[in-house]
């Protein structure tokens, strides 16, 4: 089992490498097998800005709608496991532990941001928080194993709130605040990828913000207990622009994507990276063309990443220091699994996987 699927993680990997083939090629390149992303049938029109896949066989994905699904055949059919009675809600991220362990995050002010969990594949749903502070709207999470996590609100009194579980989200409780700095004016989080909070490793976080006179990311390596915040070079100075995902591969090495998400306007430097996790970043030498929502690592790689968008897919093998477009649909969020399969969602139900193309 364990040769198997090495071999095709490795092999995904090299699909991904070659949609490079989608953009017209460079001098002296060699042509490789042509890769993309496949559609599968989701059977709805909500747009899913949040994905949680698990492996090759198993994903969730939470959207519009109180919309939720879960595929456990590779995205060859997929179920709504939607919670009862929350067609009104907003959900925007989703991170799930297997095929019968999911949480999902919904966003709005006030009682609107919730958060529900199941533990039978989405046969039932329990709520385990409701905000009751009007000034709160959770944008995003993450977990940093199946215990411990933390969701994100935009700044209440001045400041980020932060939210807090250690029982795989059964129950949440406010982080002081004390450690945290202060936000900017007009500054917030982009609730648009499920990727404006985001984790490495056991205790190491980052949170994505925009709408200030300068777009940063906040670091906290004591599970949000105490922040420090840095400036990135992507344009903000507006609510529509700033930093709108993140992703590390280790504690060390980041991407932060974004830009202006108003189709009208442009959006220049839209990439940046850290080496030296995230207390400086610098931006893409070619960045993404335009406003990207989403980032996620290849997996067995130190290299190579995909970002996605409205307007594209974007492909970097060297760290996000330069980036090509490979595909021209839309998407919002992307995810790569331990075991090679690379998934992709947004608008109008659409949900992908990276295959191989004969």
């Amino acid at each position: 089992m364990g040769k198997t699927r090495r071999t095709m993680s490795v092999g995904l990997i090299g699909a991904a490498l070659a949609l490079t083939l989608a953009a017209p090629a460079r001098a002296g390149e060699t042509p490789a097998a042509a890769a993309g992303w496949q559609s599968t049938p989701t059977g709805t029109d909500a747009r899913f800005r949040g994905l949680a896949p698990v492996d090759r066989r198993t994903a969730w994905a939470a959207g519009s709608k109180g919309t939720v699904l879960r595929t456990t055949d590779g995205g060859r059919s997929w179920r709504n496991v939607s919670p009862a009675g929350a067609g009104d809600l907003e959900f925007r991220d989703v991170e799930a532990f297997d095929a019968r362990r999911a949480v999902v995050l919904a966003i709005g002010e006030g009682e609107a941001s919730r958060v529900l969990r199941t533990e039978d594949g989405g046969a039932t749903w329990t709520e385990s928080f409701r905000n009751t502070d009007a000034r709160a709207f959770y944008d995003c999470m993450t977990f940093f194993d199946q215990r411990h996590g933390l969701a994100m609100s935009d700044p209440v009194d001045g400041k980020y709130r932060i939210l807090s579980t250690r029982d795989g989200g059964r129950s949440w409780q406010v982080l002081p605040s004390a450690g945290m700095p202060d936000a900017l004016p007009g500054e917030a989080g982009f609730a648009a990828s499920g990727q404006c909070l985001v984790s490495a490793g056991p205790r190491d976080v980052w949170l994505a913000t925009g709408g200030g006179a300068t777009a940063r990311v906040l670091h906290s390596a004591d599970r949000g207990l105490t922040w420090t915040a840095t400036e990135t070079p992507i344009p903000a100075g507006d609510p529509a622009r700033g930093v709108f995902g993140l992703a590390f591969r280790d504690r060390a090495h980041g991407i932060a994507v974004g830009g202006d998400y108003r189709k009208d306007q442009p959006s220049p430097r839209a990439g940046a990276v850290s080496t030296d996790g995230g207390r400086t970043w610098r931006g893409s030498a070619t960045p993404p063309p335009a406003y990207r929502s989403g980032v996620a690592w290849l997996p067995h790689g130190k290299a190579a990443a995909l970002a996605v968008g409205p307007t594209g897919t974007d492909l970097t093998t060297d760290g996000g220091r330069t980036w090509r477009t490979i595909d021209t649909g839309s998407y919002d969020t992307v995810d790569c699994t331990p075991d090679g399969s690379c998934w992709a969602s947004g608008e109008k139900g659409r949900i992908a996987r990276l295959t191989a193309k004969d």
